[in-house]
């Protein structure tokens, strides 16, 4: 028997009505106790410019609605700032896009 560790090979299946996949424009991270959680999220009205009562501050209000939740726990945060890192990566070495695209970047 080898004394070399084992690799792991996950073996990922997605079931039929998921494939499509969400489209999401935007995502927020916060944190639970126990895990990460990512939201991610699509607008669903156009911003609108708001003020606060009884106040001088103005603000851009997004009408969003979440179309998937994903919990994390802790020791995956690394593994996937990893693989996102790595996808940007080739992702801006094959298009030569560094803002990935945005709008804002």
């Amino acid at each position: 028997m080898s004394d070399q560790p084992l690799e792991h090979r996950v073996e990922i299946a997605v079931p039929a009505d998921k494939e499509v996949g969400e489209y999401a424009s935007f995502a927020s991270v916060w944190r639970a106790q126990e895990c990460f959680v990512i939201d991610f999220a699509i607008e669903v009205r156009p911003p609108e410019v708001s003020e606060e009562p009884e106040s001088t501050t103005r603000f851009v209000h997004v009408p969003a609605q979440v179309v998937a939740r994903v919990r994390i726990p802790p020791g995956q945060v690394w593994e996937l700032m990893k693989a996102l890192e790595q996808n940007l990566s080739a992702y801006e070495r094959e298009t030569g896009d560094p803002g990935g695209g945005s709008a804002e970047g």
